[in-house]
């Protein structure tokens, strides 16, 4: 089978809008770790089951080892945030509360507390399959991602 460029690949992807969240969870230790994720998919309403793809690292390991994650939608202000948790982080440590024994961000438009029914091994990437045992919401606009760059709002972009 021939296989796509992996750079048109990239390319081609990004046309495809996307929420950001951050992914968040607690290490052996209780340390809250995150990473930010536009791999989160909604599966099922009933039960009520998510999935996220996510790279080998400290939040792997935590997802790994405890079975649970929380998926922490973030709004359109959240862009620093969106860095933080993408490997550029801020002097100050974000803002959040446990809940269902998960860390929760502050204000963010939507959380789920996720406990994990099945991982898969894609290539170099985790599955993580969970049902939904909690989740909240408000009625804030979302971050997007849209062609390797931020969006406010309906369409528009954000300068790196």
């Amino acid at each position: 089978m021939q296989r796509a460029d992996p750079l048109a690949f990239r390319q081609a992807a990004s046309r495809f809008a996307t929420g950001v969240a951050v992914l968040t969870a607690l290490d052996s230790r209780g340390e809250v770790c995150g990473m930010t994720a536009n791999s989160f998919v909604t599966i099922s309403l009933s039960p009520p089951t998510v999935l996220v793809s996510v790279k080998p690292g400290k939040t792997h390991e935590a997802m790994s080892a405890s079975g649970r994650y929380g998926v922490n939608v973030l709004p359109e202000q959240a862009r620093g945030l969106s860095s933080h948790f993408a490997g550029r982080p801020r002097e100050t440590h974000p803002d959040y509360e446990i809940v269902e024994g998960l860390p929760r961000l502050s204000n963010c438009v939507a959380f789920f507390a996720c406990e994990v029914t099945r991982t898969i091994d894609v290539s170099d990437h985790t599955l993580f399959i969970a049902e939904v045992s909690e989740c909240d919401y408000c009625d804030s606009l979302p971050l997007v991602f849209f062609s390797s760059r931020y969006h406010l709002g309906p369409g528009k972009p954000v300068d790196h």
